[in-house]
C-alpha cells in the first residue's frame, strides 16, 4: 500500500459513491451503526472531504454549516497513515477561511486523543450516539 493521498473538498451529488463506500465499510459494518442513523438529509447540504489513494476512497469527513466536523472516517487498511489529521487540518481550515469562531465536533472516546492533539478540548461528558460512547468538543480559532 502506497501512504499517498489526497484530500479533496467534494460534494454529495459529485462523490455519493465514494463517501457511502467509507461511510459503510466503517460505520455501518465495522462499528455497527444502524444505516437509518448513518444516512440523514444533511449529506446533501454538507461540505464533504474526501481521501484518496489514486481512485480508491480511504477517508472521509463532512462539514455543516462551517461548524461542525462530522462523519469523520478512515478505512482501517490506512489508519495511522496521516489520514485522518490531514482530514481534520482541511476541515479546520475550511470553518476558519468563513471566519468560524469555534469549529465543534462529536468524537468517539477512543478517538479523544486524536481530537486533543489538533487542539480540542472536550466540553461534555461521556453520552452514547448510536450505541458508541461519545464526547462534544471543540476548538477555539483564532481570530
Amino acid at each position: 500500500m502506497s501512504a499517498e493521498f489526497q484530500v479533496l473538498q467534494v460534494t454529495w451529488e459529485s462523490h455519493a459513491p465514494q463517501l457511502t463506500a467509507i461511510r459503510q465499510e466503517v460505520f455501518v459494518e465495522e462499528q455497527e451503526v444502524d444505516p437509518a442513523f448513518e444516512w440523514d438529509e444533511i449529506d446533501a447540504v454538507a461540505v464533504h472531504l474526501l481521501a484518496i489513494s489514486g481512485d480508491q476512497p480511504v477517508g472521509c469527513a463532512r462539514i455543516i454549516d462551517f461548524k461542525k466536523i462530522g462523519r469523520m472516517a478512515v478505512v482501517k487498511p490506512w489508519r495511522g497513515c496521516g489520514v485522518g489529521q490531514a482530514l481534520l487540518t482541511k476541515a479546520v481550515a475550511i470553518c476558519q477561511a468563513q471566519g468560524t469562531p469555534v469549529v465543534k465536533l462529536t468524537a468517539q472516546t477512543h478517538a479523544i486523543s486524536f481530537y486533543e492533539q489538533a487542539g480540542f478540548e472536550a466540553t461534555s461528558g461521556i453520552y452514547q450516539d448510536a450505541n458508541i460512547p461519545h464526547v462534544d468538543m471543540q476548538l477555539q480559532l483564532a481570530k
